[in-house]
């Protein structure tokens, strides 16, 4: 059985109504990005003046084969690397994938900042950060954290710092600058879909995929005794 493709209305005012009902589409699919803009205008922050705060968030953004970060993600740690030496964060909470052996975000962050100057004790991993929300939600009711600073891509920092805000963390942004390759392009877009997602996850707070305990190691690292 064949499928009729869509016709152009005939009439004038067929014609007028389609083109409402596209407009009408457009901006109810552009509403959460401009949520996102508006609530997180007075969030963003650079390296140089974000507030001195105690806790630090790094977001996932994949591994090469060779189990190191992806140059995207090793901005980021790079960018907490350079908070921490100038004292204005004193625990870095890595929060990343590790769904499968053989793939483990948090340990491979981990790695890196210890290379770049931060101390094993200073670190703390969270190996459930399947997504944004997940990481934001589990920052809050498992780690404790209460205000932090987040780290991520420009074009992913509104999100983060929105959801984090949405799960009870009071949050500042660092949009982490990059060269605007295809990959930068492929991640500007894709957050336009996503806006959608973490509009949904913002007003309904579904669970994270694992929640679990609560873990101290925050308040370890802060303390001073590690994990």
């Amino acid at each position: 059985m064949r499928m009729r493709r869509p016709r152009w209305p005939r009439t004038r005012t067929g014609q007028r109504r389609l083109v409402q009902a596209v407009m009408a589409g457009c901006v109810l699919a552009l509403l959460p990005s401009a949520w996102l803009y508006v609530s997180t205008a007075d969030r963003l922050r650079t390296t140089a003046d974000v507030p001195r705060t105690e806790v630090a968030v790094v977001f996932g953004a994949g591994l090469w084969k060779q189990g190191e970060p992806s140059p995207y993600l090793a901005h980021r740690l790079d960018a907490a690397a350079t908070l921490y030496r100038a004292g204005r964060i004193e625990v870095v909470l890595v929060t990343g994938d590790n769904s499968r052996e053989d793939y483990d975000e948090p340990d491979a962050m981990r790695a890196y900042l210890t290379r770049h100057g931060v101390p094993d004790a200073r670190i703390v991993s969270d190996y459930a950060g399947f997504d944004t929300w997940d990481s934001c939600v589990r920052a809050k009711k498992i780690f404790g954290v209460d205000r932090a600073v987040l780290i991520s891509q420009g074009f992913h920092i509104r999100r983060a710092v929105a959801l984090c805000e949405a799960a009870g963390v009071d949050s500042y942004g660092v949009g982490v600058a990059d060269k605007h390759d295809v990959t930068w392009y492929y991640g500007g877009t894709r957050e336009v879909f996503a806006a959608g997602k973490a509009a949904l996850d913002a007003v309904f707070q579904p669970d994270p995929t694992f929640l679990g305990r609560k873990e101290p190691g925050v308040a370890r690292a802060l303390a001073g005794t590690g994990d």
